[in-house]
């Protein structure tokens, strides 16, 4: 068995560039998410370690020595952090020049030979799923004969081996948690709106949405939702629990959990039964009927990605989403005392001023207990990108996704409506969403009921305007 570090390499500071994460970039409030995407196969490669530096605030130092013993790094990148990757991989490479680097993730998912060719120090790249194929190369499977990898031989030339069949048998995956307990320190794991701490699993992977946006499903998890049976899943918490009795929530990080409703209902139920609060990715169309099931059985929030309040946007991405829908599933969370964590995108195709607007009334007339508003970022890989590139949406120099400082910016541009219309009214939308009166007043209620509270939101207060600070220098 080679001698395997996973590595999330260091980046930019406050970056949320985790293998969990879906938009690569800095928050508004800094949060982590855990990298369950590199300590799945993490789990399956014994006397492995996994290092996620930014938030364990680790520097190249300790990393540098720790690869002196070792045969095998795997990296996670991505489009934003890929020029800062290969350069670690470079300084990994001087450390020991015997080193094997692999990279795992989105990026090199679609762009395999780009990737190598813009890569030096990069040996292989794994292509989609990649838990197993990663196993076999650390037991020592020559390159050749690994499906599923893109990598380069000894004479230099790029060679593409066959596709890696999906896994179907989700339960064969060992518990992410053995790893969370050996290598993290779940205390450094941080998000605005779930309970601290907190830990993030994934109980299925795929999404049968077919939003043109959406990087996973398009590029590494499918449109298959393949999923842990309940009793595997409530094994883990139950597992978790005895590891980690300090925490106060858990995430279910998949595409979409409430995608199979029966199984998402037995789910619930096995984590009623165990007593924990917990959280998911919901699609705003659930029935009051199952939303009242998981409320039931432990559930405290949904983040839900609303995206627009405009229609024929929704029709745009293919978001599979009616206005009207969404609404009524929102009124139903407020009956039942769910939390909603609403997601909104500026700048998808058909957006307008008016749009904007629409979008900005919608948010605030629902009221979703926090939002987050994220730019349209068209990844490669995805339908967007390619939509974008046909259509002329982004010009060539100005197609990056993040800054120098790794805060997200506006790569999209239409001939109505400019690349710096749509970044101000990011802040715009901020602004009259948390500072009506309605909402002012929900905060001050909930803060005096909760002391904790109270300091989390002034601390989160302090890095949004920083937030927005850095947002006007970088425009």
């Amino acid at each position: 068995m080679m001698r395997t570090l996973f590595l999330q390499p260091p980046s930019f500071d406050g970056f949320d560039g985790g293998a969990g994460s879906r938009y690569q970039a800095k928050r508004e409030i800094r949060s982590f998410w855990y990298p369950t995407w590199l300590a799945q196969p993490a789990a399956l490669v014994p006397g492995s370690r996994l290092i996620d530096a930014p938030p364990a605030k680790m520097g190249m130092g300790p990393i540098l020595e720790d690869v002196k013993n070792r045969d095998l790094v795997i990296m996670h990148t991505s489009t934003p952090s890929f020029a800062s990757d290969v350069r670690v991989a470079g300084m990994l490479k001087q450390a020991n020049p015997k080193l094997k680097i692999g990279m795992v993730g989105a990026k090199v998912a679609v762009q395999p030979n780009e990737s190598l060719e813009q890569g030096s120090p990069i040996d292989f790249v794994a292509r989609n799923e990649f838990d197993f194929t990663i196993k076999e190369i650390a037991e020592g499977t020559p390159l050749a004969e690994v499906d599923g990898i893109t990598w380069r031989n000894d004479d230099g030339e790029i060679i593409t081996n066959k596709d890696r069949a999906p896994i179907e048998d989700m339960d064969s995956l060992p518990f992410v948690t053995e790893v969370y307990k050996r290598d993290l320190k779940i205390e450094d794991y941080f998000i605005g709106y779930l309970q601290h701490p907190y830990i993030s699993i994934y109980t299925g992977r795929g999404c049968k949405s077919r939003c043109t946006f959406c990087l996973w499903p398009q590029t590494v998890g499918g449109h298959r939702y393949r999923t842990r049976s309940p009793e595997h899943v409530a094994a883990e918490i139950r597992l978790a629990k005895q590891y980690f009795p300090q925490v106060k929530e858990f995430f279910f990080d998949d595409d979409t959990f409430t995608d199979d409703l029966p199984r998402a209902e037995a789910i619930a139920r096995e984590l009623g039964k165990l007593g924990v609060t917990w959280s998911c990715n919901a699609k705003a169309n659930v029935p009051y009927k199952t939303l009242k099931v998981l409320k039931e059985n432990g559930l405290r929030l949904l983040l839900v990605g609303y995206e627009s309040g405009n229609q024929q946007i929704l029709h745009n991405i293919k978001k599979g989403m009616r206005v009207e829908v969404a609404r009524k599933f929102t009124e139903d969370c407020h009956k039942l005392g769910i939390k909603i964590h609403g997601t909104f995108i500026l700048g998808l195709p058909g957006e307008t001023q008016e749009t904007i607007r629409e979008t900005i009334e919608f948010a605030k007339d629902i009221n979703p207990h926090t939002l987050q508003v994220s730019l349209a970022a068209p990844y490669p890989g995805t339908a967007l990108h390619k939509q974008a590139t046909e259509n002329g949406w982004f010009n060539k120099d100005q197609a990056e996704l993040i800054d120098e400082n790794g805060v997200q910016i506006a790569p999209l541009h239409y001939p109505h409506l400019s690349h710096d219309e749509i970044f101000r009214k990011v802040e715009t939308f901020y602004k009259e969403f948390y500072f009506r009166p309605k909402k002012i007043f929900d905060i001050v209620k909930e803060m005096a009921l909760d002391p904790q509270m109270l300091k989390r939101r002034l601390r989160e207060g302090v890095e949004f305007f920083q937030f927005l600070q850095g947002r006007k220098k970088g425009a």
